[in-house]
């Protein structure tokens, strides 16, 4: 099956369309990646994202407006993949949509919500989509992340020792694979604080710190170090989910008070080892061989080598293991969607904390229905990457 998985993280700058070729070949799961896509949110889109976020109150009117207009932009992304990458033949497109917000109290996730309105996708693209992932897990009793778990668990399944995938968003996340066992959670902020630090000191100029500059200019500032490090998410148990409703701007404003004295470099270079210093802690935690890293944070020089002087084992990207990492979420929520329509579930219950499995997602019919199966088969146990 030709898939489209479709990715906006916690970013929200914009959207990742990666394309594969993938099936089953006894019980191992073969992709082949087709390539990948991106799309910014026009500024007026992204300007009405940020201002709806968490803690900002918003209406009904702009989640509908918000819905809709994320939706038209991740069906523009769809059909440019399905052109570009996929000869105009692919058979499904898989929809993360846009997290605005991940209902979290007293460390159980009661609900979750991704937007983005499917049937833009389907009506541009004339593609079945699967929508709404995560949403069957958080019903399952779930966490309802980190859903990328099962894609690394049988990807990992190879690999011998305790290989631990990390991937560092907006959030940071780790699935751990030891003797057969999974277990995956979300570590903390991985951009998101700095993210939010770097806008807010350059009054919107800039909107990450690119390359890590910022952070190498600076000095990290203990004491606002250890008050960071005070935050009790990070000593809850696993399986466990985050998101910016926690780690946002008036966060660091509440728990570093006298920020606004400090540097930005230095406040840069203290907010990238704290991201070094969670994401090794959750490391060492698991008693990891190896960690294979991805997503945006490994453009970061500067917060790559904060998180190797952490660790004492080696630290690669997936890049090296043939699996591109600016892709790989996007490609992850491709893999579940063929799970999906498979009838295959999608989640490890001791990696997401659900009662059971759960097959994910909601079903939008294409132009012509829903997906047409040609391939039957069991569970997959491992997955190896092809050469695209």
């Amino acid at each position: 099956m030709r898939v489209i998985g479709l990715m906006s993280g916690t970013s929200y700058d914009g959207i990742d369309a990666a394309a594969a070729d993938i099936h089953l070949d006894g019980e191992c799961l073969v992709v082949r990646p087709l390539g990948m896509v991106t799309d910014t949110y026009d500024e007026d889109l992204r300007t009405a994202l940020a201002a709806a976020m968490p803690p900002a109150a918003t209406t009904l009117r702009d989640v509908c407006a918000l819905d809709t207009g994320i939706g038209q932009a991740f069906a523009r992304t769809a059909a440019r993949a399905d052109a570009e990458l996929c000869d105009g033949r692919a058979e499904l497109a898989v929809s993360h949509g846009q997290t605005v917000y991940h209902w979290v109290e007293d460390g159980r996730v009661h609900g979750t919500l991704q937007i983005g309105q499917p049937a833009w996708i389907a009506e541009r693209t004339g593609l079945p989509v699967l929508a709404d992932l995560r949403t069957r897990d958080v019903a399952a009793g779930g966490q309802g992340a980190p859903l990328v778990s099962m894609v690394d668990a049988l990807w990992l399944a190879s690999r011998g020792g305790t290989p631990v995938a990390l991937n560092i968003g907006g959030i940071a996340n780790v699935t751990a694979v030891r003797d057969g066992a999974h277990l995956a959670f979300d570590t903390g902020p991985g951009n998101a604080l700095l993210d939010a630090a770097v806008s807010h000191g350059t009054g919107g100029r800039l909107a990450y710190d690119a390359g890590g500059e910022l952070a190498a200019r600076g000095r990290v500032r203990p004491e606002l170090l250890r008050a960071l490090l005070d935050e009790p998410y990070y000593r809850l148990p696993a399986p466990k989910t985050t998101g910016k409703e926690l780690f946002h701007l008036p966060y660091l404003h509440d728990r570093l008070p006298g920020a606004g004295d400090v540097p930005l470099e230095d406040l840069a270079a203290t907010l990238t080892v704290l991201t070094a210093v969670t994401v090794a802690d959750a490391v060492r935690s698991l008693g990891a061989s190896e960690v294979i890293a991805s997503g945006g944070g490994i453009r970061n020089p500067q917060l790559m080598r904060a998180l190797r002087a952490e660790l004492s084992v080696p630290v690669s990207t997936s890049d090296e293991l043939g699996l591109p990492s600016a892709a790989k979420e996007a490609l992850a929520f491709a893999v579940l969607g063929w799970l999906s329509v498979h009838g295959l579930a999608g989640t490890l219950p001791s990696c997401t904390g659900a009662d059971r499995p759960a097959i994910l997602g909601s079903l939008t019919p294409g132009r012509t229905g829903f997906p047409v199966l040609t391939q039957g088969g069991g569970a997959p146990v491992r997955l190896r990457v092809q050469a695209g």
